[in-house]
């Protein structure tokens, strides 16, 4: 379980790469300029990992969904939860859980479980949190780490925060795409024997690819 703040929270808060980007922390005083390291696809890279993004103030039902099939996975689990921090600046900490709620509802931290299985057709991944309805720079707004650039660089911090906006887009669709791809059993076009070769469940030299399918509903694990 990795409570991700963004920032070495045990060592004073100092930059990351986990650090979004636009951010101000420690080594990163004009705004971090890179964008965040996505943790969750270097694991699912391994294609044996079982791998979930959370936030329990985003959707408690969720994140105990989550747990429970990471916990019951027959191999290496990993459940990246979205934790606010002292060093967000967040001008009220009692209001945590409602600000993962707008964390999601802008598209900057995408729900969804990950679950790598040896069937041969299935979607591996689950999208469960909905199409962003919410600019990122409303969630951020109320973000020191954010807003002391404002004040400081302000021309440096509209281009930031256009790239941003920018970062969260591109990972909303591209996680959109990946709750469409549909697992798939492709096989060579000739047989040994010179026969065609078959394609669907029996057949070899197993590899995903992309079907036309919907991106997953985020209706059943809404509470």
């Amino acid at each position: 379980l990795v409570l991700d703040t963004e920032v070495y929270s045990n060592t004073g808060g100092q930059a990351s790469k986990a650090t979004p980007r636009g951010a101000v922390a420690r080594f990163a005083a004009s705004g971090k300029s890179t964008p965040k390291k996505d943790l969750g696809a270097i694991a699912r890279a391994y294609g044996n990992v079982y791998v979930a993004q959370v936030a329990v103030g985003a959707n408690d039902v969720q994140t105990i969904k989550a747990l429970l099939e990471a916990d019951a996975y027959p191999g290496p689990s990993l459940v990246i939860a979205y934790s606010t921090c002292i060093a967000h600046g967040i001008l009220d900490m009692a209001t945590s859980m409602t600000h993962q709620k707008d964390a999601v509802r802008s598209g900057y931290w995408p729900l969804y479980r990950f679950r790598p299985t040896p069937e041969e057709t299935g979607q591996p991944l689950t999208l469960d949190s909905r199409e962003p309805s919410i600019p990122v720079a409303d969630f951020v707004g109320s973000e020191v780490r954010f807003s002391a650039l404002t004040r400081s660089h302000p021309d440096r911090a509209r281009e930031l925060m256009r790239l941003l906006e920018r970062d969260a887009t591109e990972r909303w669709r591209y996680y959109s795409q990946l709750a469409g791809v549909q697992r798939t059993v492709v096989t060579d076009t000739a047989g040994p024997d010179g026969e065609a070769a078959r394609e669907g469940p029996g057949g070899d030299g197993r590899v995903p690819g992309a079907a036309p399918a919907a991106p997953a509903s985020a209706e059943e694990v809404t509470p």
